[in-house]
Formats: C-alpha cells, structure tokens, sequence
C-alpha cells in the first residue's frame, strides 16, 4: 500500500514541474509521473485517499492525482479518463466549500479542470465562470477553458478522444481533427480575444 501523502504531490506537481511542465507533453515527464504516481492513482481509483477530501491542499492533491496525473500516465489510453467522475466530484465539493480560493496562483486551476474535461456543458459553463471571475488575470487560461466549451456545444464530446474510447468519429468531428482540432480552435479564439 501507497504511504504517498497528498504534499508529495503537490511539491511534485505545482513546484518541481511547475506551469512549463504542466503542458508539455513529453514522455520523459509521462515517465516520471508513472514511476511516482502509479500506485497511489490506482488506489485512489479503487477509493482510498478519502481523507485527502477532507482539506483544501489535500482536495487539490486528489484533483492532481485523479484528473490531470492519468493524462499524462496514459495517452491515447481509456485509462487517461477513467478516475474524470472522481476528480469532477472531488472538484465540485471543494469549489462549494470555496477551498479554490485558499490556494493562491496558477495552481488553482486544478480545481477547475476537472469541469473543464468534462463532457458535460453545464460543467463546461461553470468552468468557464469560474476562470473569468477567480482567475481573471489569466486570459490564456480562460481562452482554453472558452475553446473546451464550444467543442462541447458542437458535438456534445471531444472528438480528439474518439480513437482512446474506441468511439467513432462522425463526419463534423473527423473534419473539426482534420482541420487542425482543438489546437486551430484554441488559436483562433486567441485572435478573436485579442481584437
């Protein structure tokens, strides 16, 4: 058993990485993730780690370790999205509870990421309030969160997901890929915020 304690992944995650890293897809940092991080994902996927829920650093760490940790342990596979519900609910209890705002700086967005990856728009909607009114100096964020939403009012899921959940793409999601997906969309919405 993991003795992993939620301050690890936050001197890990919000320190050593820090917001270069938390972006930047390499396998180097896939890696890393792994080899630290692997155990204790799997048994917060199997329910333990609840009394991480039970503070503000403890929720964010959970958040860290359920929805953004697995992005990185699994691309390209289900696995990336499968602790999205326990993220997203550990997520929405500490934004009623307002634990957000006792963490100062980028690091907060982790809170609202978990609504951001969701396929659901009213989850989208909210992520996309909370950035603009408890993040309002990060406009980049708010543009990724904008750009989340608008492929979720077009097809109702991220097609860029498809392949991973075995889904299949129809013809509006294969062209929005084709044409450049998620990343054109997210450069076309900057354009747009900056005129």
């Amino acid at each position: 058993m993991s003795t992993l304690k939620p301050e690890e992944v936050l001197t890990f995650w919000i320190d050593e990485v820090g917001p270069k890293g938390w972006y930047d897809s390499s396998e180097a940092l896939d890696a890393r993730v792994r080899d630290r991080f692997l155990e204790a994902w799997q048994e917060a996927a199997e329910g333990s780690s609840g009394l991480w829920l039970t503070y503000p650093e403890g929720a964010l760490a959970y958040i860290i370790l359920t929805d953004q940790f697995p992005r990185n342990m699994f691309r390209d596979d289900p696995r990336a999205f499968s602790t999205d519900r326990s993220a997203r609910a550990a997520a929405k209890v500490a934004l009623d509870r307002d634990w957000d705002l006792k963490v100062e700086g980028a690091a907060r967005q982790f809170f609202y990421l978990p609504l951001m990856h969701s396929e659901n728009l009213i989850d989208q909607d909210r992520a996309v309030r909370l950035f603009c009114s408890r993040m309002p100096d990060s406009p980049s964020s708010l543009v990724h969160a904008r750009a989340h939403r608008e492929i979720i009012r077009r097809f109702g899921r991220f097609p860029y997901r498809n392949a991973a959940l075995g889904r299949k793409s129809n013809e509006a999601e294969q062209r929005f890929m084709d044409e450049g997906g998620y990343g054109a969309l997210v450069r076309e919405m900057s354009q747009t915020a900056r005129t």
